[in-house]
């Protein structure tokens, strides 16, 4: 997924969802609060409001699952409508101007939701268990991002994932595409992920063979500046679920999907 950087949802939830609730004796659920202390939000509760969000459920297989009548799954059809009324004009005007017209998509939890993987460790991150659940390339859509993909393919603008899923995950992030319906330029040509062994040349800045610095903007940044500068295209749109998947520019238009179950620098 990202993932040195990565930090739970209760590092990043905190700071949006009990921003109202902290200064001098102010309280948490009700919980008395001195007026020398800062009390952030209560982590059992901020749980349930995700829960409530996503609209969590446990299926037959023992999968935790989004409901397709949650806000989130609401928060998110309002966004790909507007995405697709954008991306038809856009690409209209682009191609007028004699330009490529492309998309950039991160892939987790921007086409691939990692809801079960988030409850089952507690909103927690490990390198193993996590390269061990991307692996089963099992993981369902989010809510609309085949559609969304298939949509671009069909009003002509090239479709490219950025993703901080490592080079070796490459298989099993294909794999998974494919069972969602997300099977549009799936080649390492239209794929970018992170290859610290052996990083392109268009990252050089911050990455040699061997030695990795690149921040996740840097990363992202960069690689929509080759995909522009050195491919030619022009991105109209670019899609992530972190705000790192979408700073650093080289893209026309940013579209920032729900995520409150972790935060990545």
């Amino acid at each position: 997924m990202h993932k040195s950087l990565r930090f739970t949802a209760i590092a990043a939830a905190c700071a949006v969802a009990g921003a109202g609730l902290y200064g001098a004796g102010a309280a948490t659920a009700g919980q008395s609060t001195a007026n020398s202390t800062h009390e952030p939000y209560n982590i059992g509760l901020l749980v349930k409001d995700i829960d409530t969000y996503y609209g969590t459920t446990l299926d037959s297989a023992g999968v935790y699952q989004a409901s397709k009548d949650s806000p989130y799954a609401k928060d998110l059809a309002a966004l790909d409508k507007a995405a697709k009324k954008y991306m038809a004009e856009a690409a209209k005007k682009a191609k007028k101007k004699g330009k490529k017209p492309a998309v950039v998509f991160d892939i987790d939890d921007t086409l691939l939701l990692s809801l079960d993987y988030e409850k089952k460790t507690n909103y927690t991150y490990n390198s193993t268990t996590w390269a061990e659940y991307v692996n089963k390339a099992d993981r369902p859509a989010v809510f609309g991002s085949p559609e969304l993909v298939k949509y671009a393919k069909k009003k002509g603008v090239t479709v490219f994932y950025n993703s901080g899923l490592a080079e070796a995950q490459r298989s099993a992030a294909v794999d998974n595409l494919k069972k969602i319906g997300a099977d549009v330029n799936l080649d390492a040509d239209h794929m970018f992920l992170k290859d610290k062994a052996n990083p392109p040349s268009y990252l050089s800045a911050c990455a040699t063979p061997g030695t990795w610095t690149c921040t996740t903007v840097q990363y992202k940044s960069g690689t929509r500046k080759h995909i522009e500068k050195d491919l030619g295209y022009d991105i109209i749109a670019n899609f992530g679920d972190q705000y790192t998947d979408l700073e650093g520019g080289y893209a026309d238009k940013k579209y920032k999907l729900p995520n409150p179950t972790y935060f990545v620098s």
